[in-house]
């Protein structure tokens, strides 16, 4: 038997030969965790033991909550609100304009000249119409870019991210520009009412005729509709008007249903759209607030 010294002696070296190796198989852990997340800031790893991931048990779950939590809801919301909104008010404006046209033709200006100006302004808008869908599906993606911009998510993703001057001036244009697009769009709003009022004053007046007894055809002839009152064609456009059984057919065609409520549906879309571009400028409004007078400390917004 070995003496009790000895022994003791080879415990103490083997216990020190285990330590190095666990100190070592540690050393190499942290090194393969700043070399996958590339981080030059001392970070506190957790010990070791066994196999275990230097991530933990529950990486995955927490890398999803920090993500969920640097959306832009505001932002993203207002951007799902304003695509739904211009697409409503240009598709069924579009095609409630061509319905209104072949509406006024048959019924109101059988003459073409009298409404040649309205034909023009008519298929002027319909290309504006175009080019304002494609405007606003390239601004909200814009601002919803600079909503995720402006999140925690940059800073916690690029640990070295710092607001600029620039980046400041960027958001403060937003501002500016999404107060002018929300003004503007309450007066499509407005515009948009006026055929629906229009529409809305003849499916009254057929309403009242079809509440009208049998006999009273005189009473129901009396009962008109001038489109030249509402500017839209001139005062010596003919016939210009419709009474009576002429009305009630108009009202019971399908185009002068479908128009109506495309009409309906447009100006709904317009409100959305008015909408949007409020929550837009809220949400750029607090963001280029917080990017401007915190920027020395390094802090974005979660908005």
């Amino acid at each position: 038997m070995k003496p009790a010294m000895e022994t003791a002696a080879e415990e103490t070296t083997e216990q020190s030969q285990e330590r190095k190796v666990n100190s070592s198989r540690q050393e190499m852990e942290i090194g393969r965790y700043h070399w996958m997340y590339g981080s030059s800031r001392p970070q506190q790893v957790p010990t070791m033991s066994g196999s275990m991931s230097p991530l933990g048990t529950g990486g995955c779950f927490e890398c999803c909550i920090k993500c969920l939590g640097g959306v832009p809801y505001a932002s993203l919301v207002a951007t799902i609100l304003c695509f739904s909104g211009v697409a409503l008010f240009c598709g069924c404006g579009h095609v409630a304009l061509t319905g209104t046209l072949n509406i006024l033709e048959q019924h109101f200006s059988s003459n073409a000249s009298d409404h040649a100006l309205l034909t023009e302004v008519i298929q002027l808008m319909q290309y504006v119409i175009y080019g304002i869908a494609s405007f606003f599906f390239l601004y909200g993606i814009i601002l919803l870019a600079e909503g995720f911009y402006t999140t925690s998510a940059v800073k916690e993703m690029h640990s070295e991210f710092k607001t600029t001057a620039c980046g400041r001036c960027i958001s403060g244009m937003f501002v500016f520009l999404t107060y002018i697009l929300g003004v503007a769009w309450l007066g499509v709003f407005g515009f948009s009412a006026v055929p629906v009022f229009m529409f809305y004053n003849i499916r009254s007046s057929c309403d009242v005729l079809k509440a009208l007894p049998v006999n009273y055809t005189t009473a129901a002839e009396q009962i008109c509709v001038d489109i030249r009152q509402y500017g839209i064609i001139p005062w010596n456009a003919l016939p210009g008007k419709a009474c009576g059984s002429a009305l009630e057919n108009i009202c019971e065609t399908q185009q002068f249903y479908m128009s109506y409520h495309l009409f309906i549906v447009a100006c709904a879309g317009a409100g959305a759209t008015v909408i949007a571009l409020l929550i837009y400028m809220m949400a750029t409004t607090y963001n280029y607030a917080v990017l401007k007078f915190k920027s020395r400390e390094d802090c974005c917004t979660k908005f």
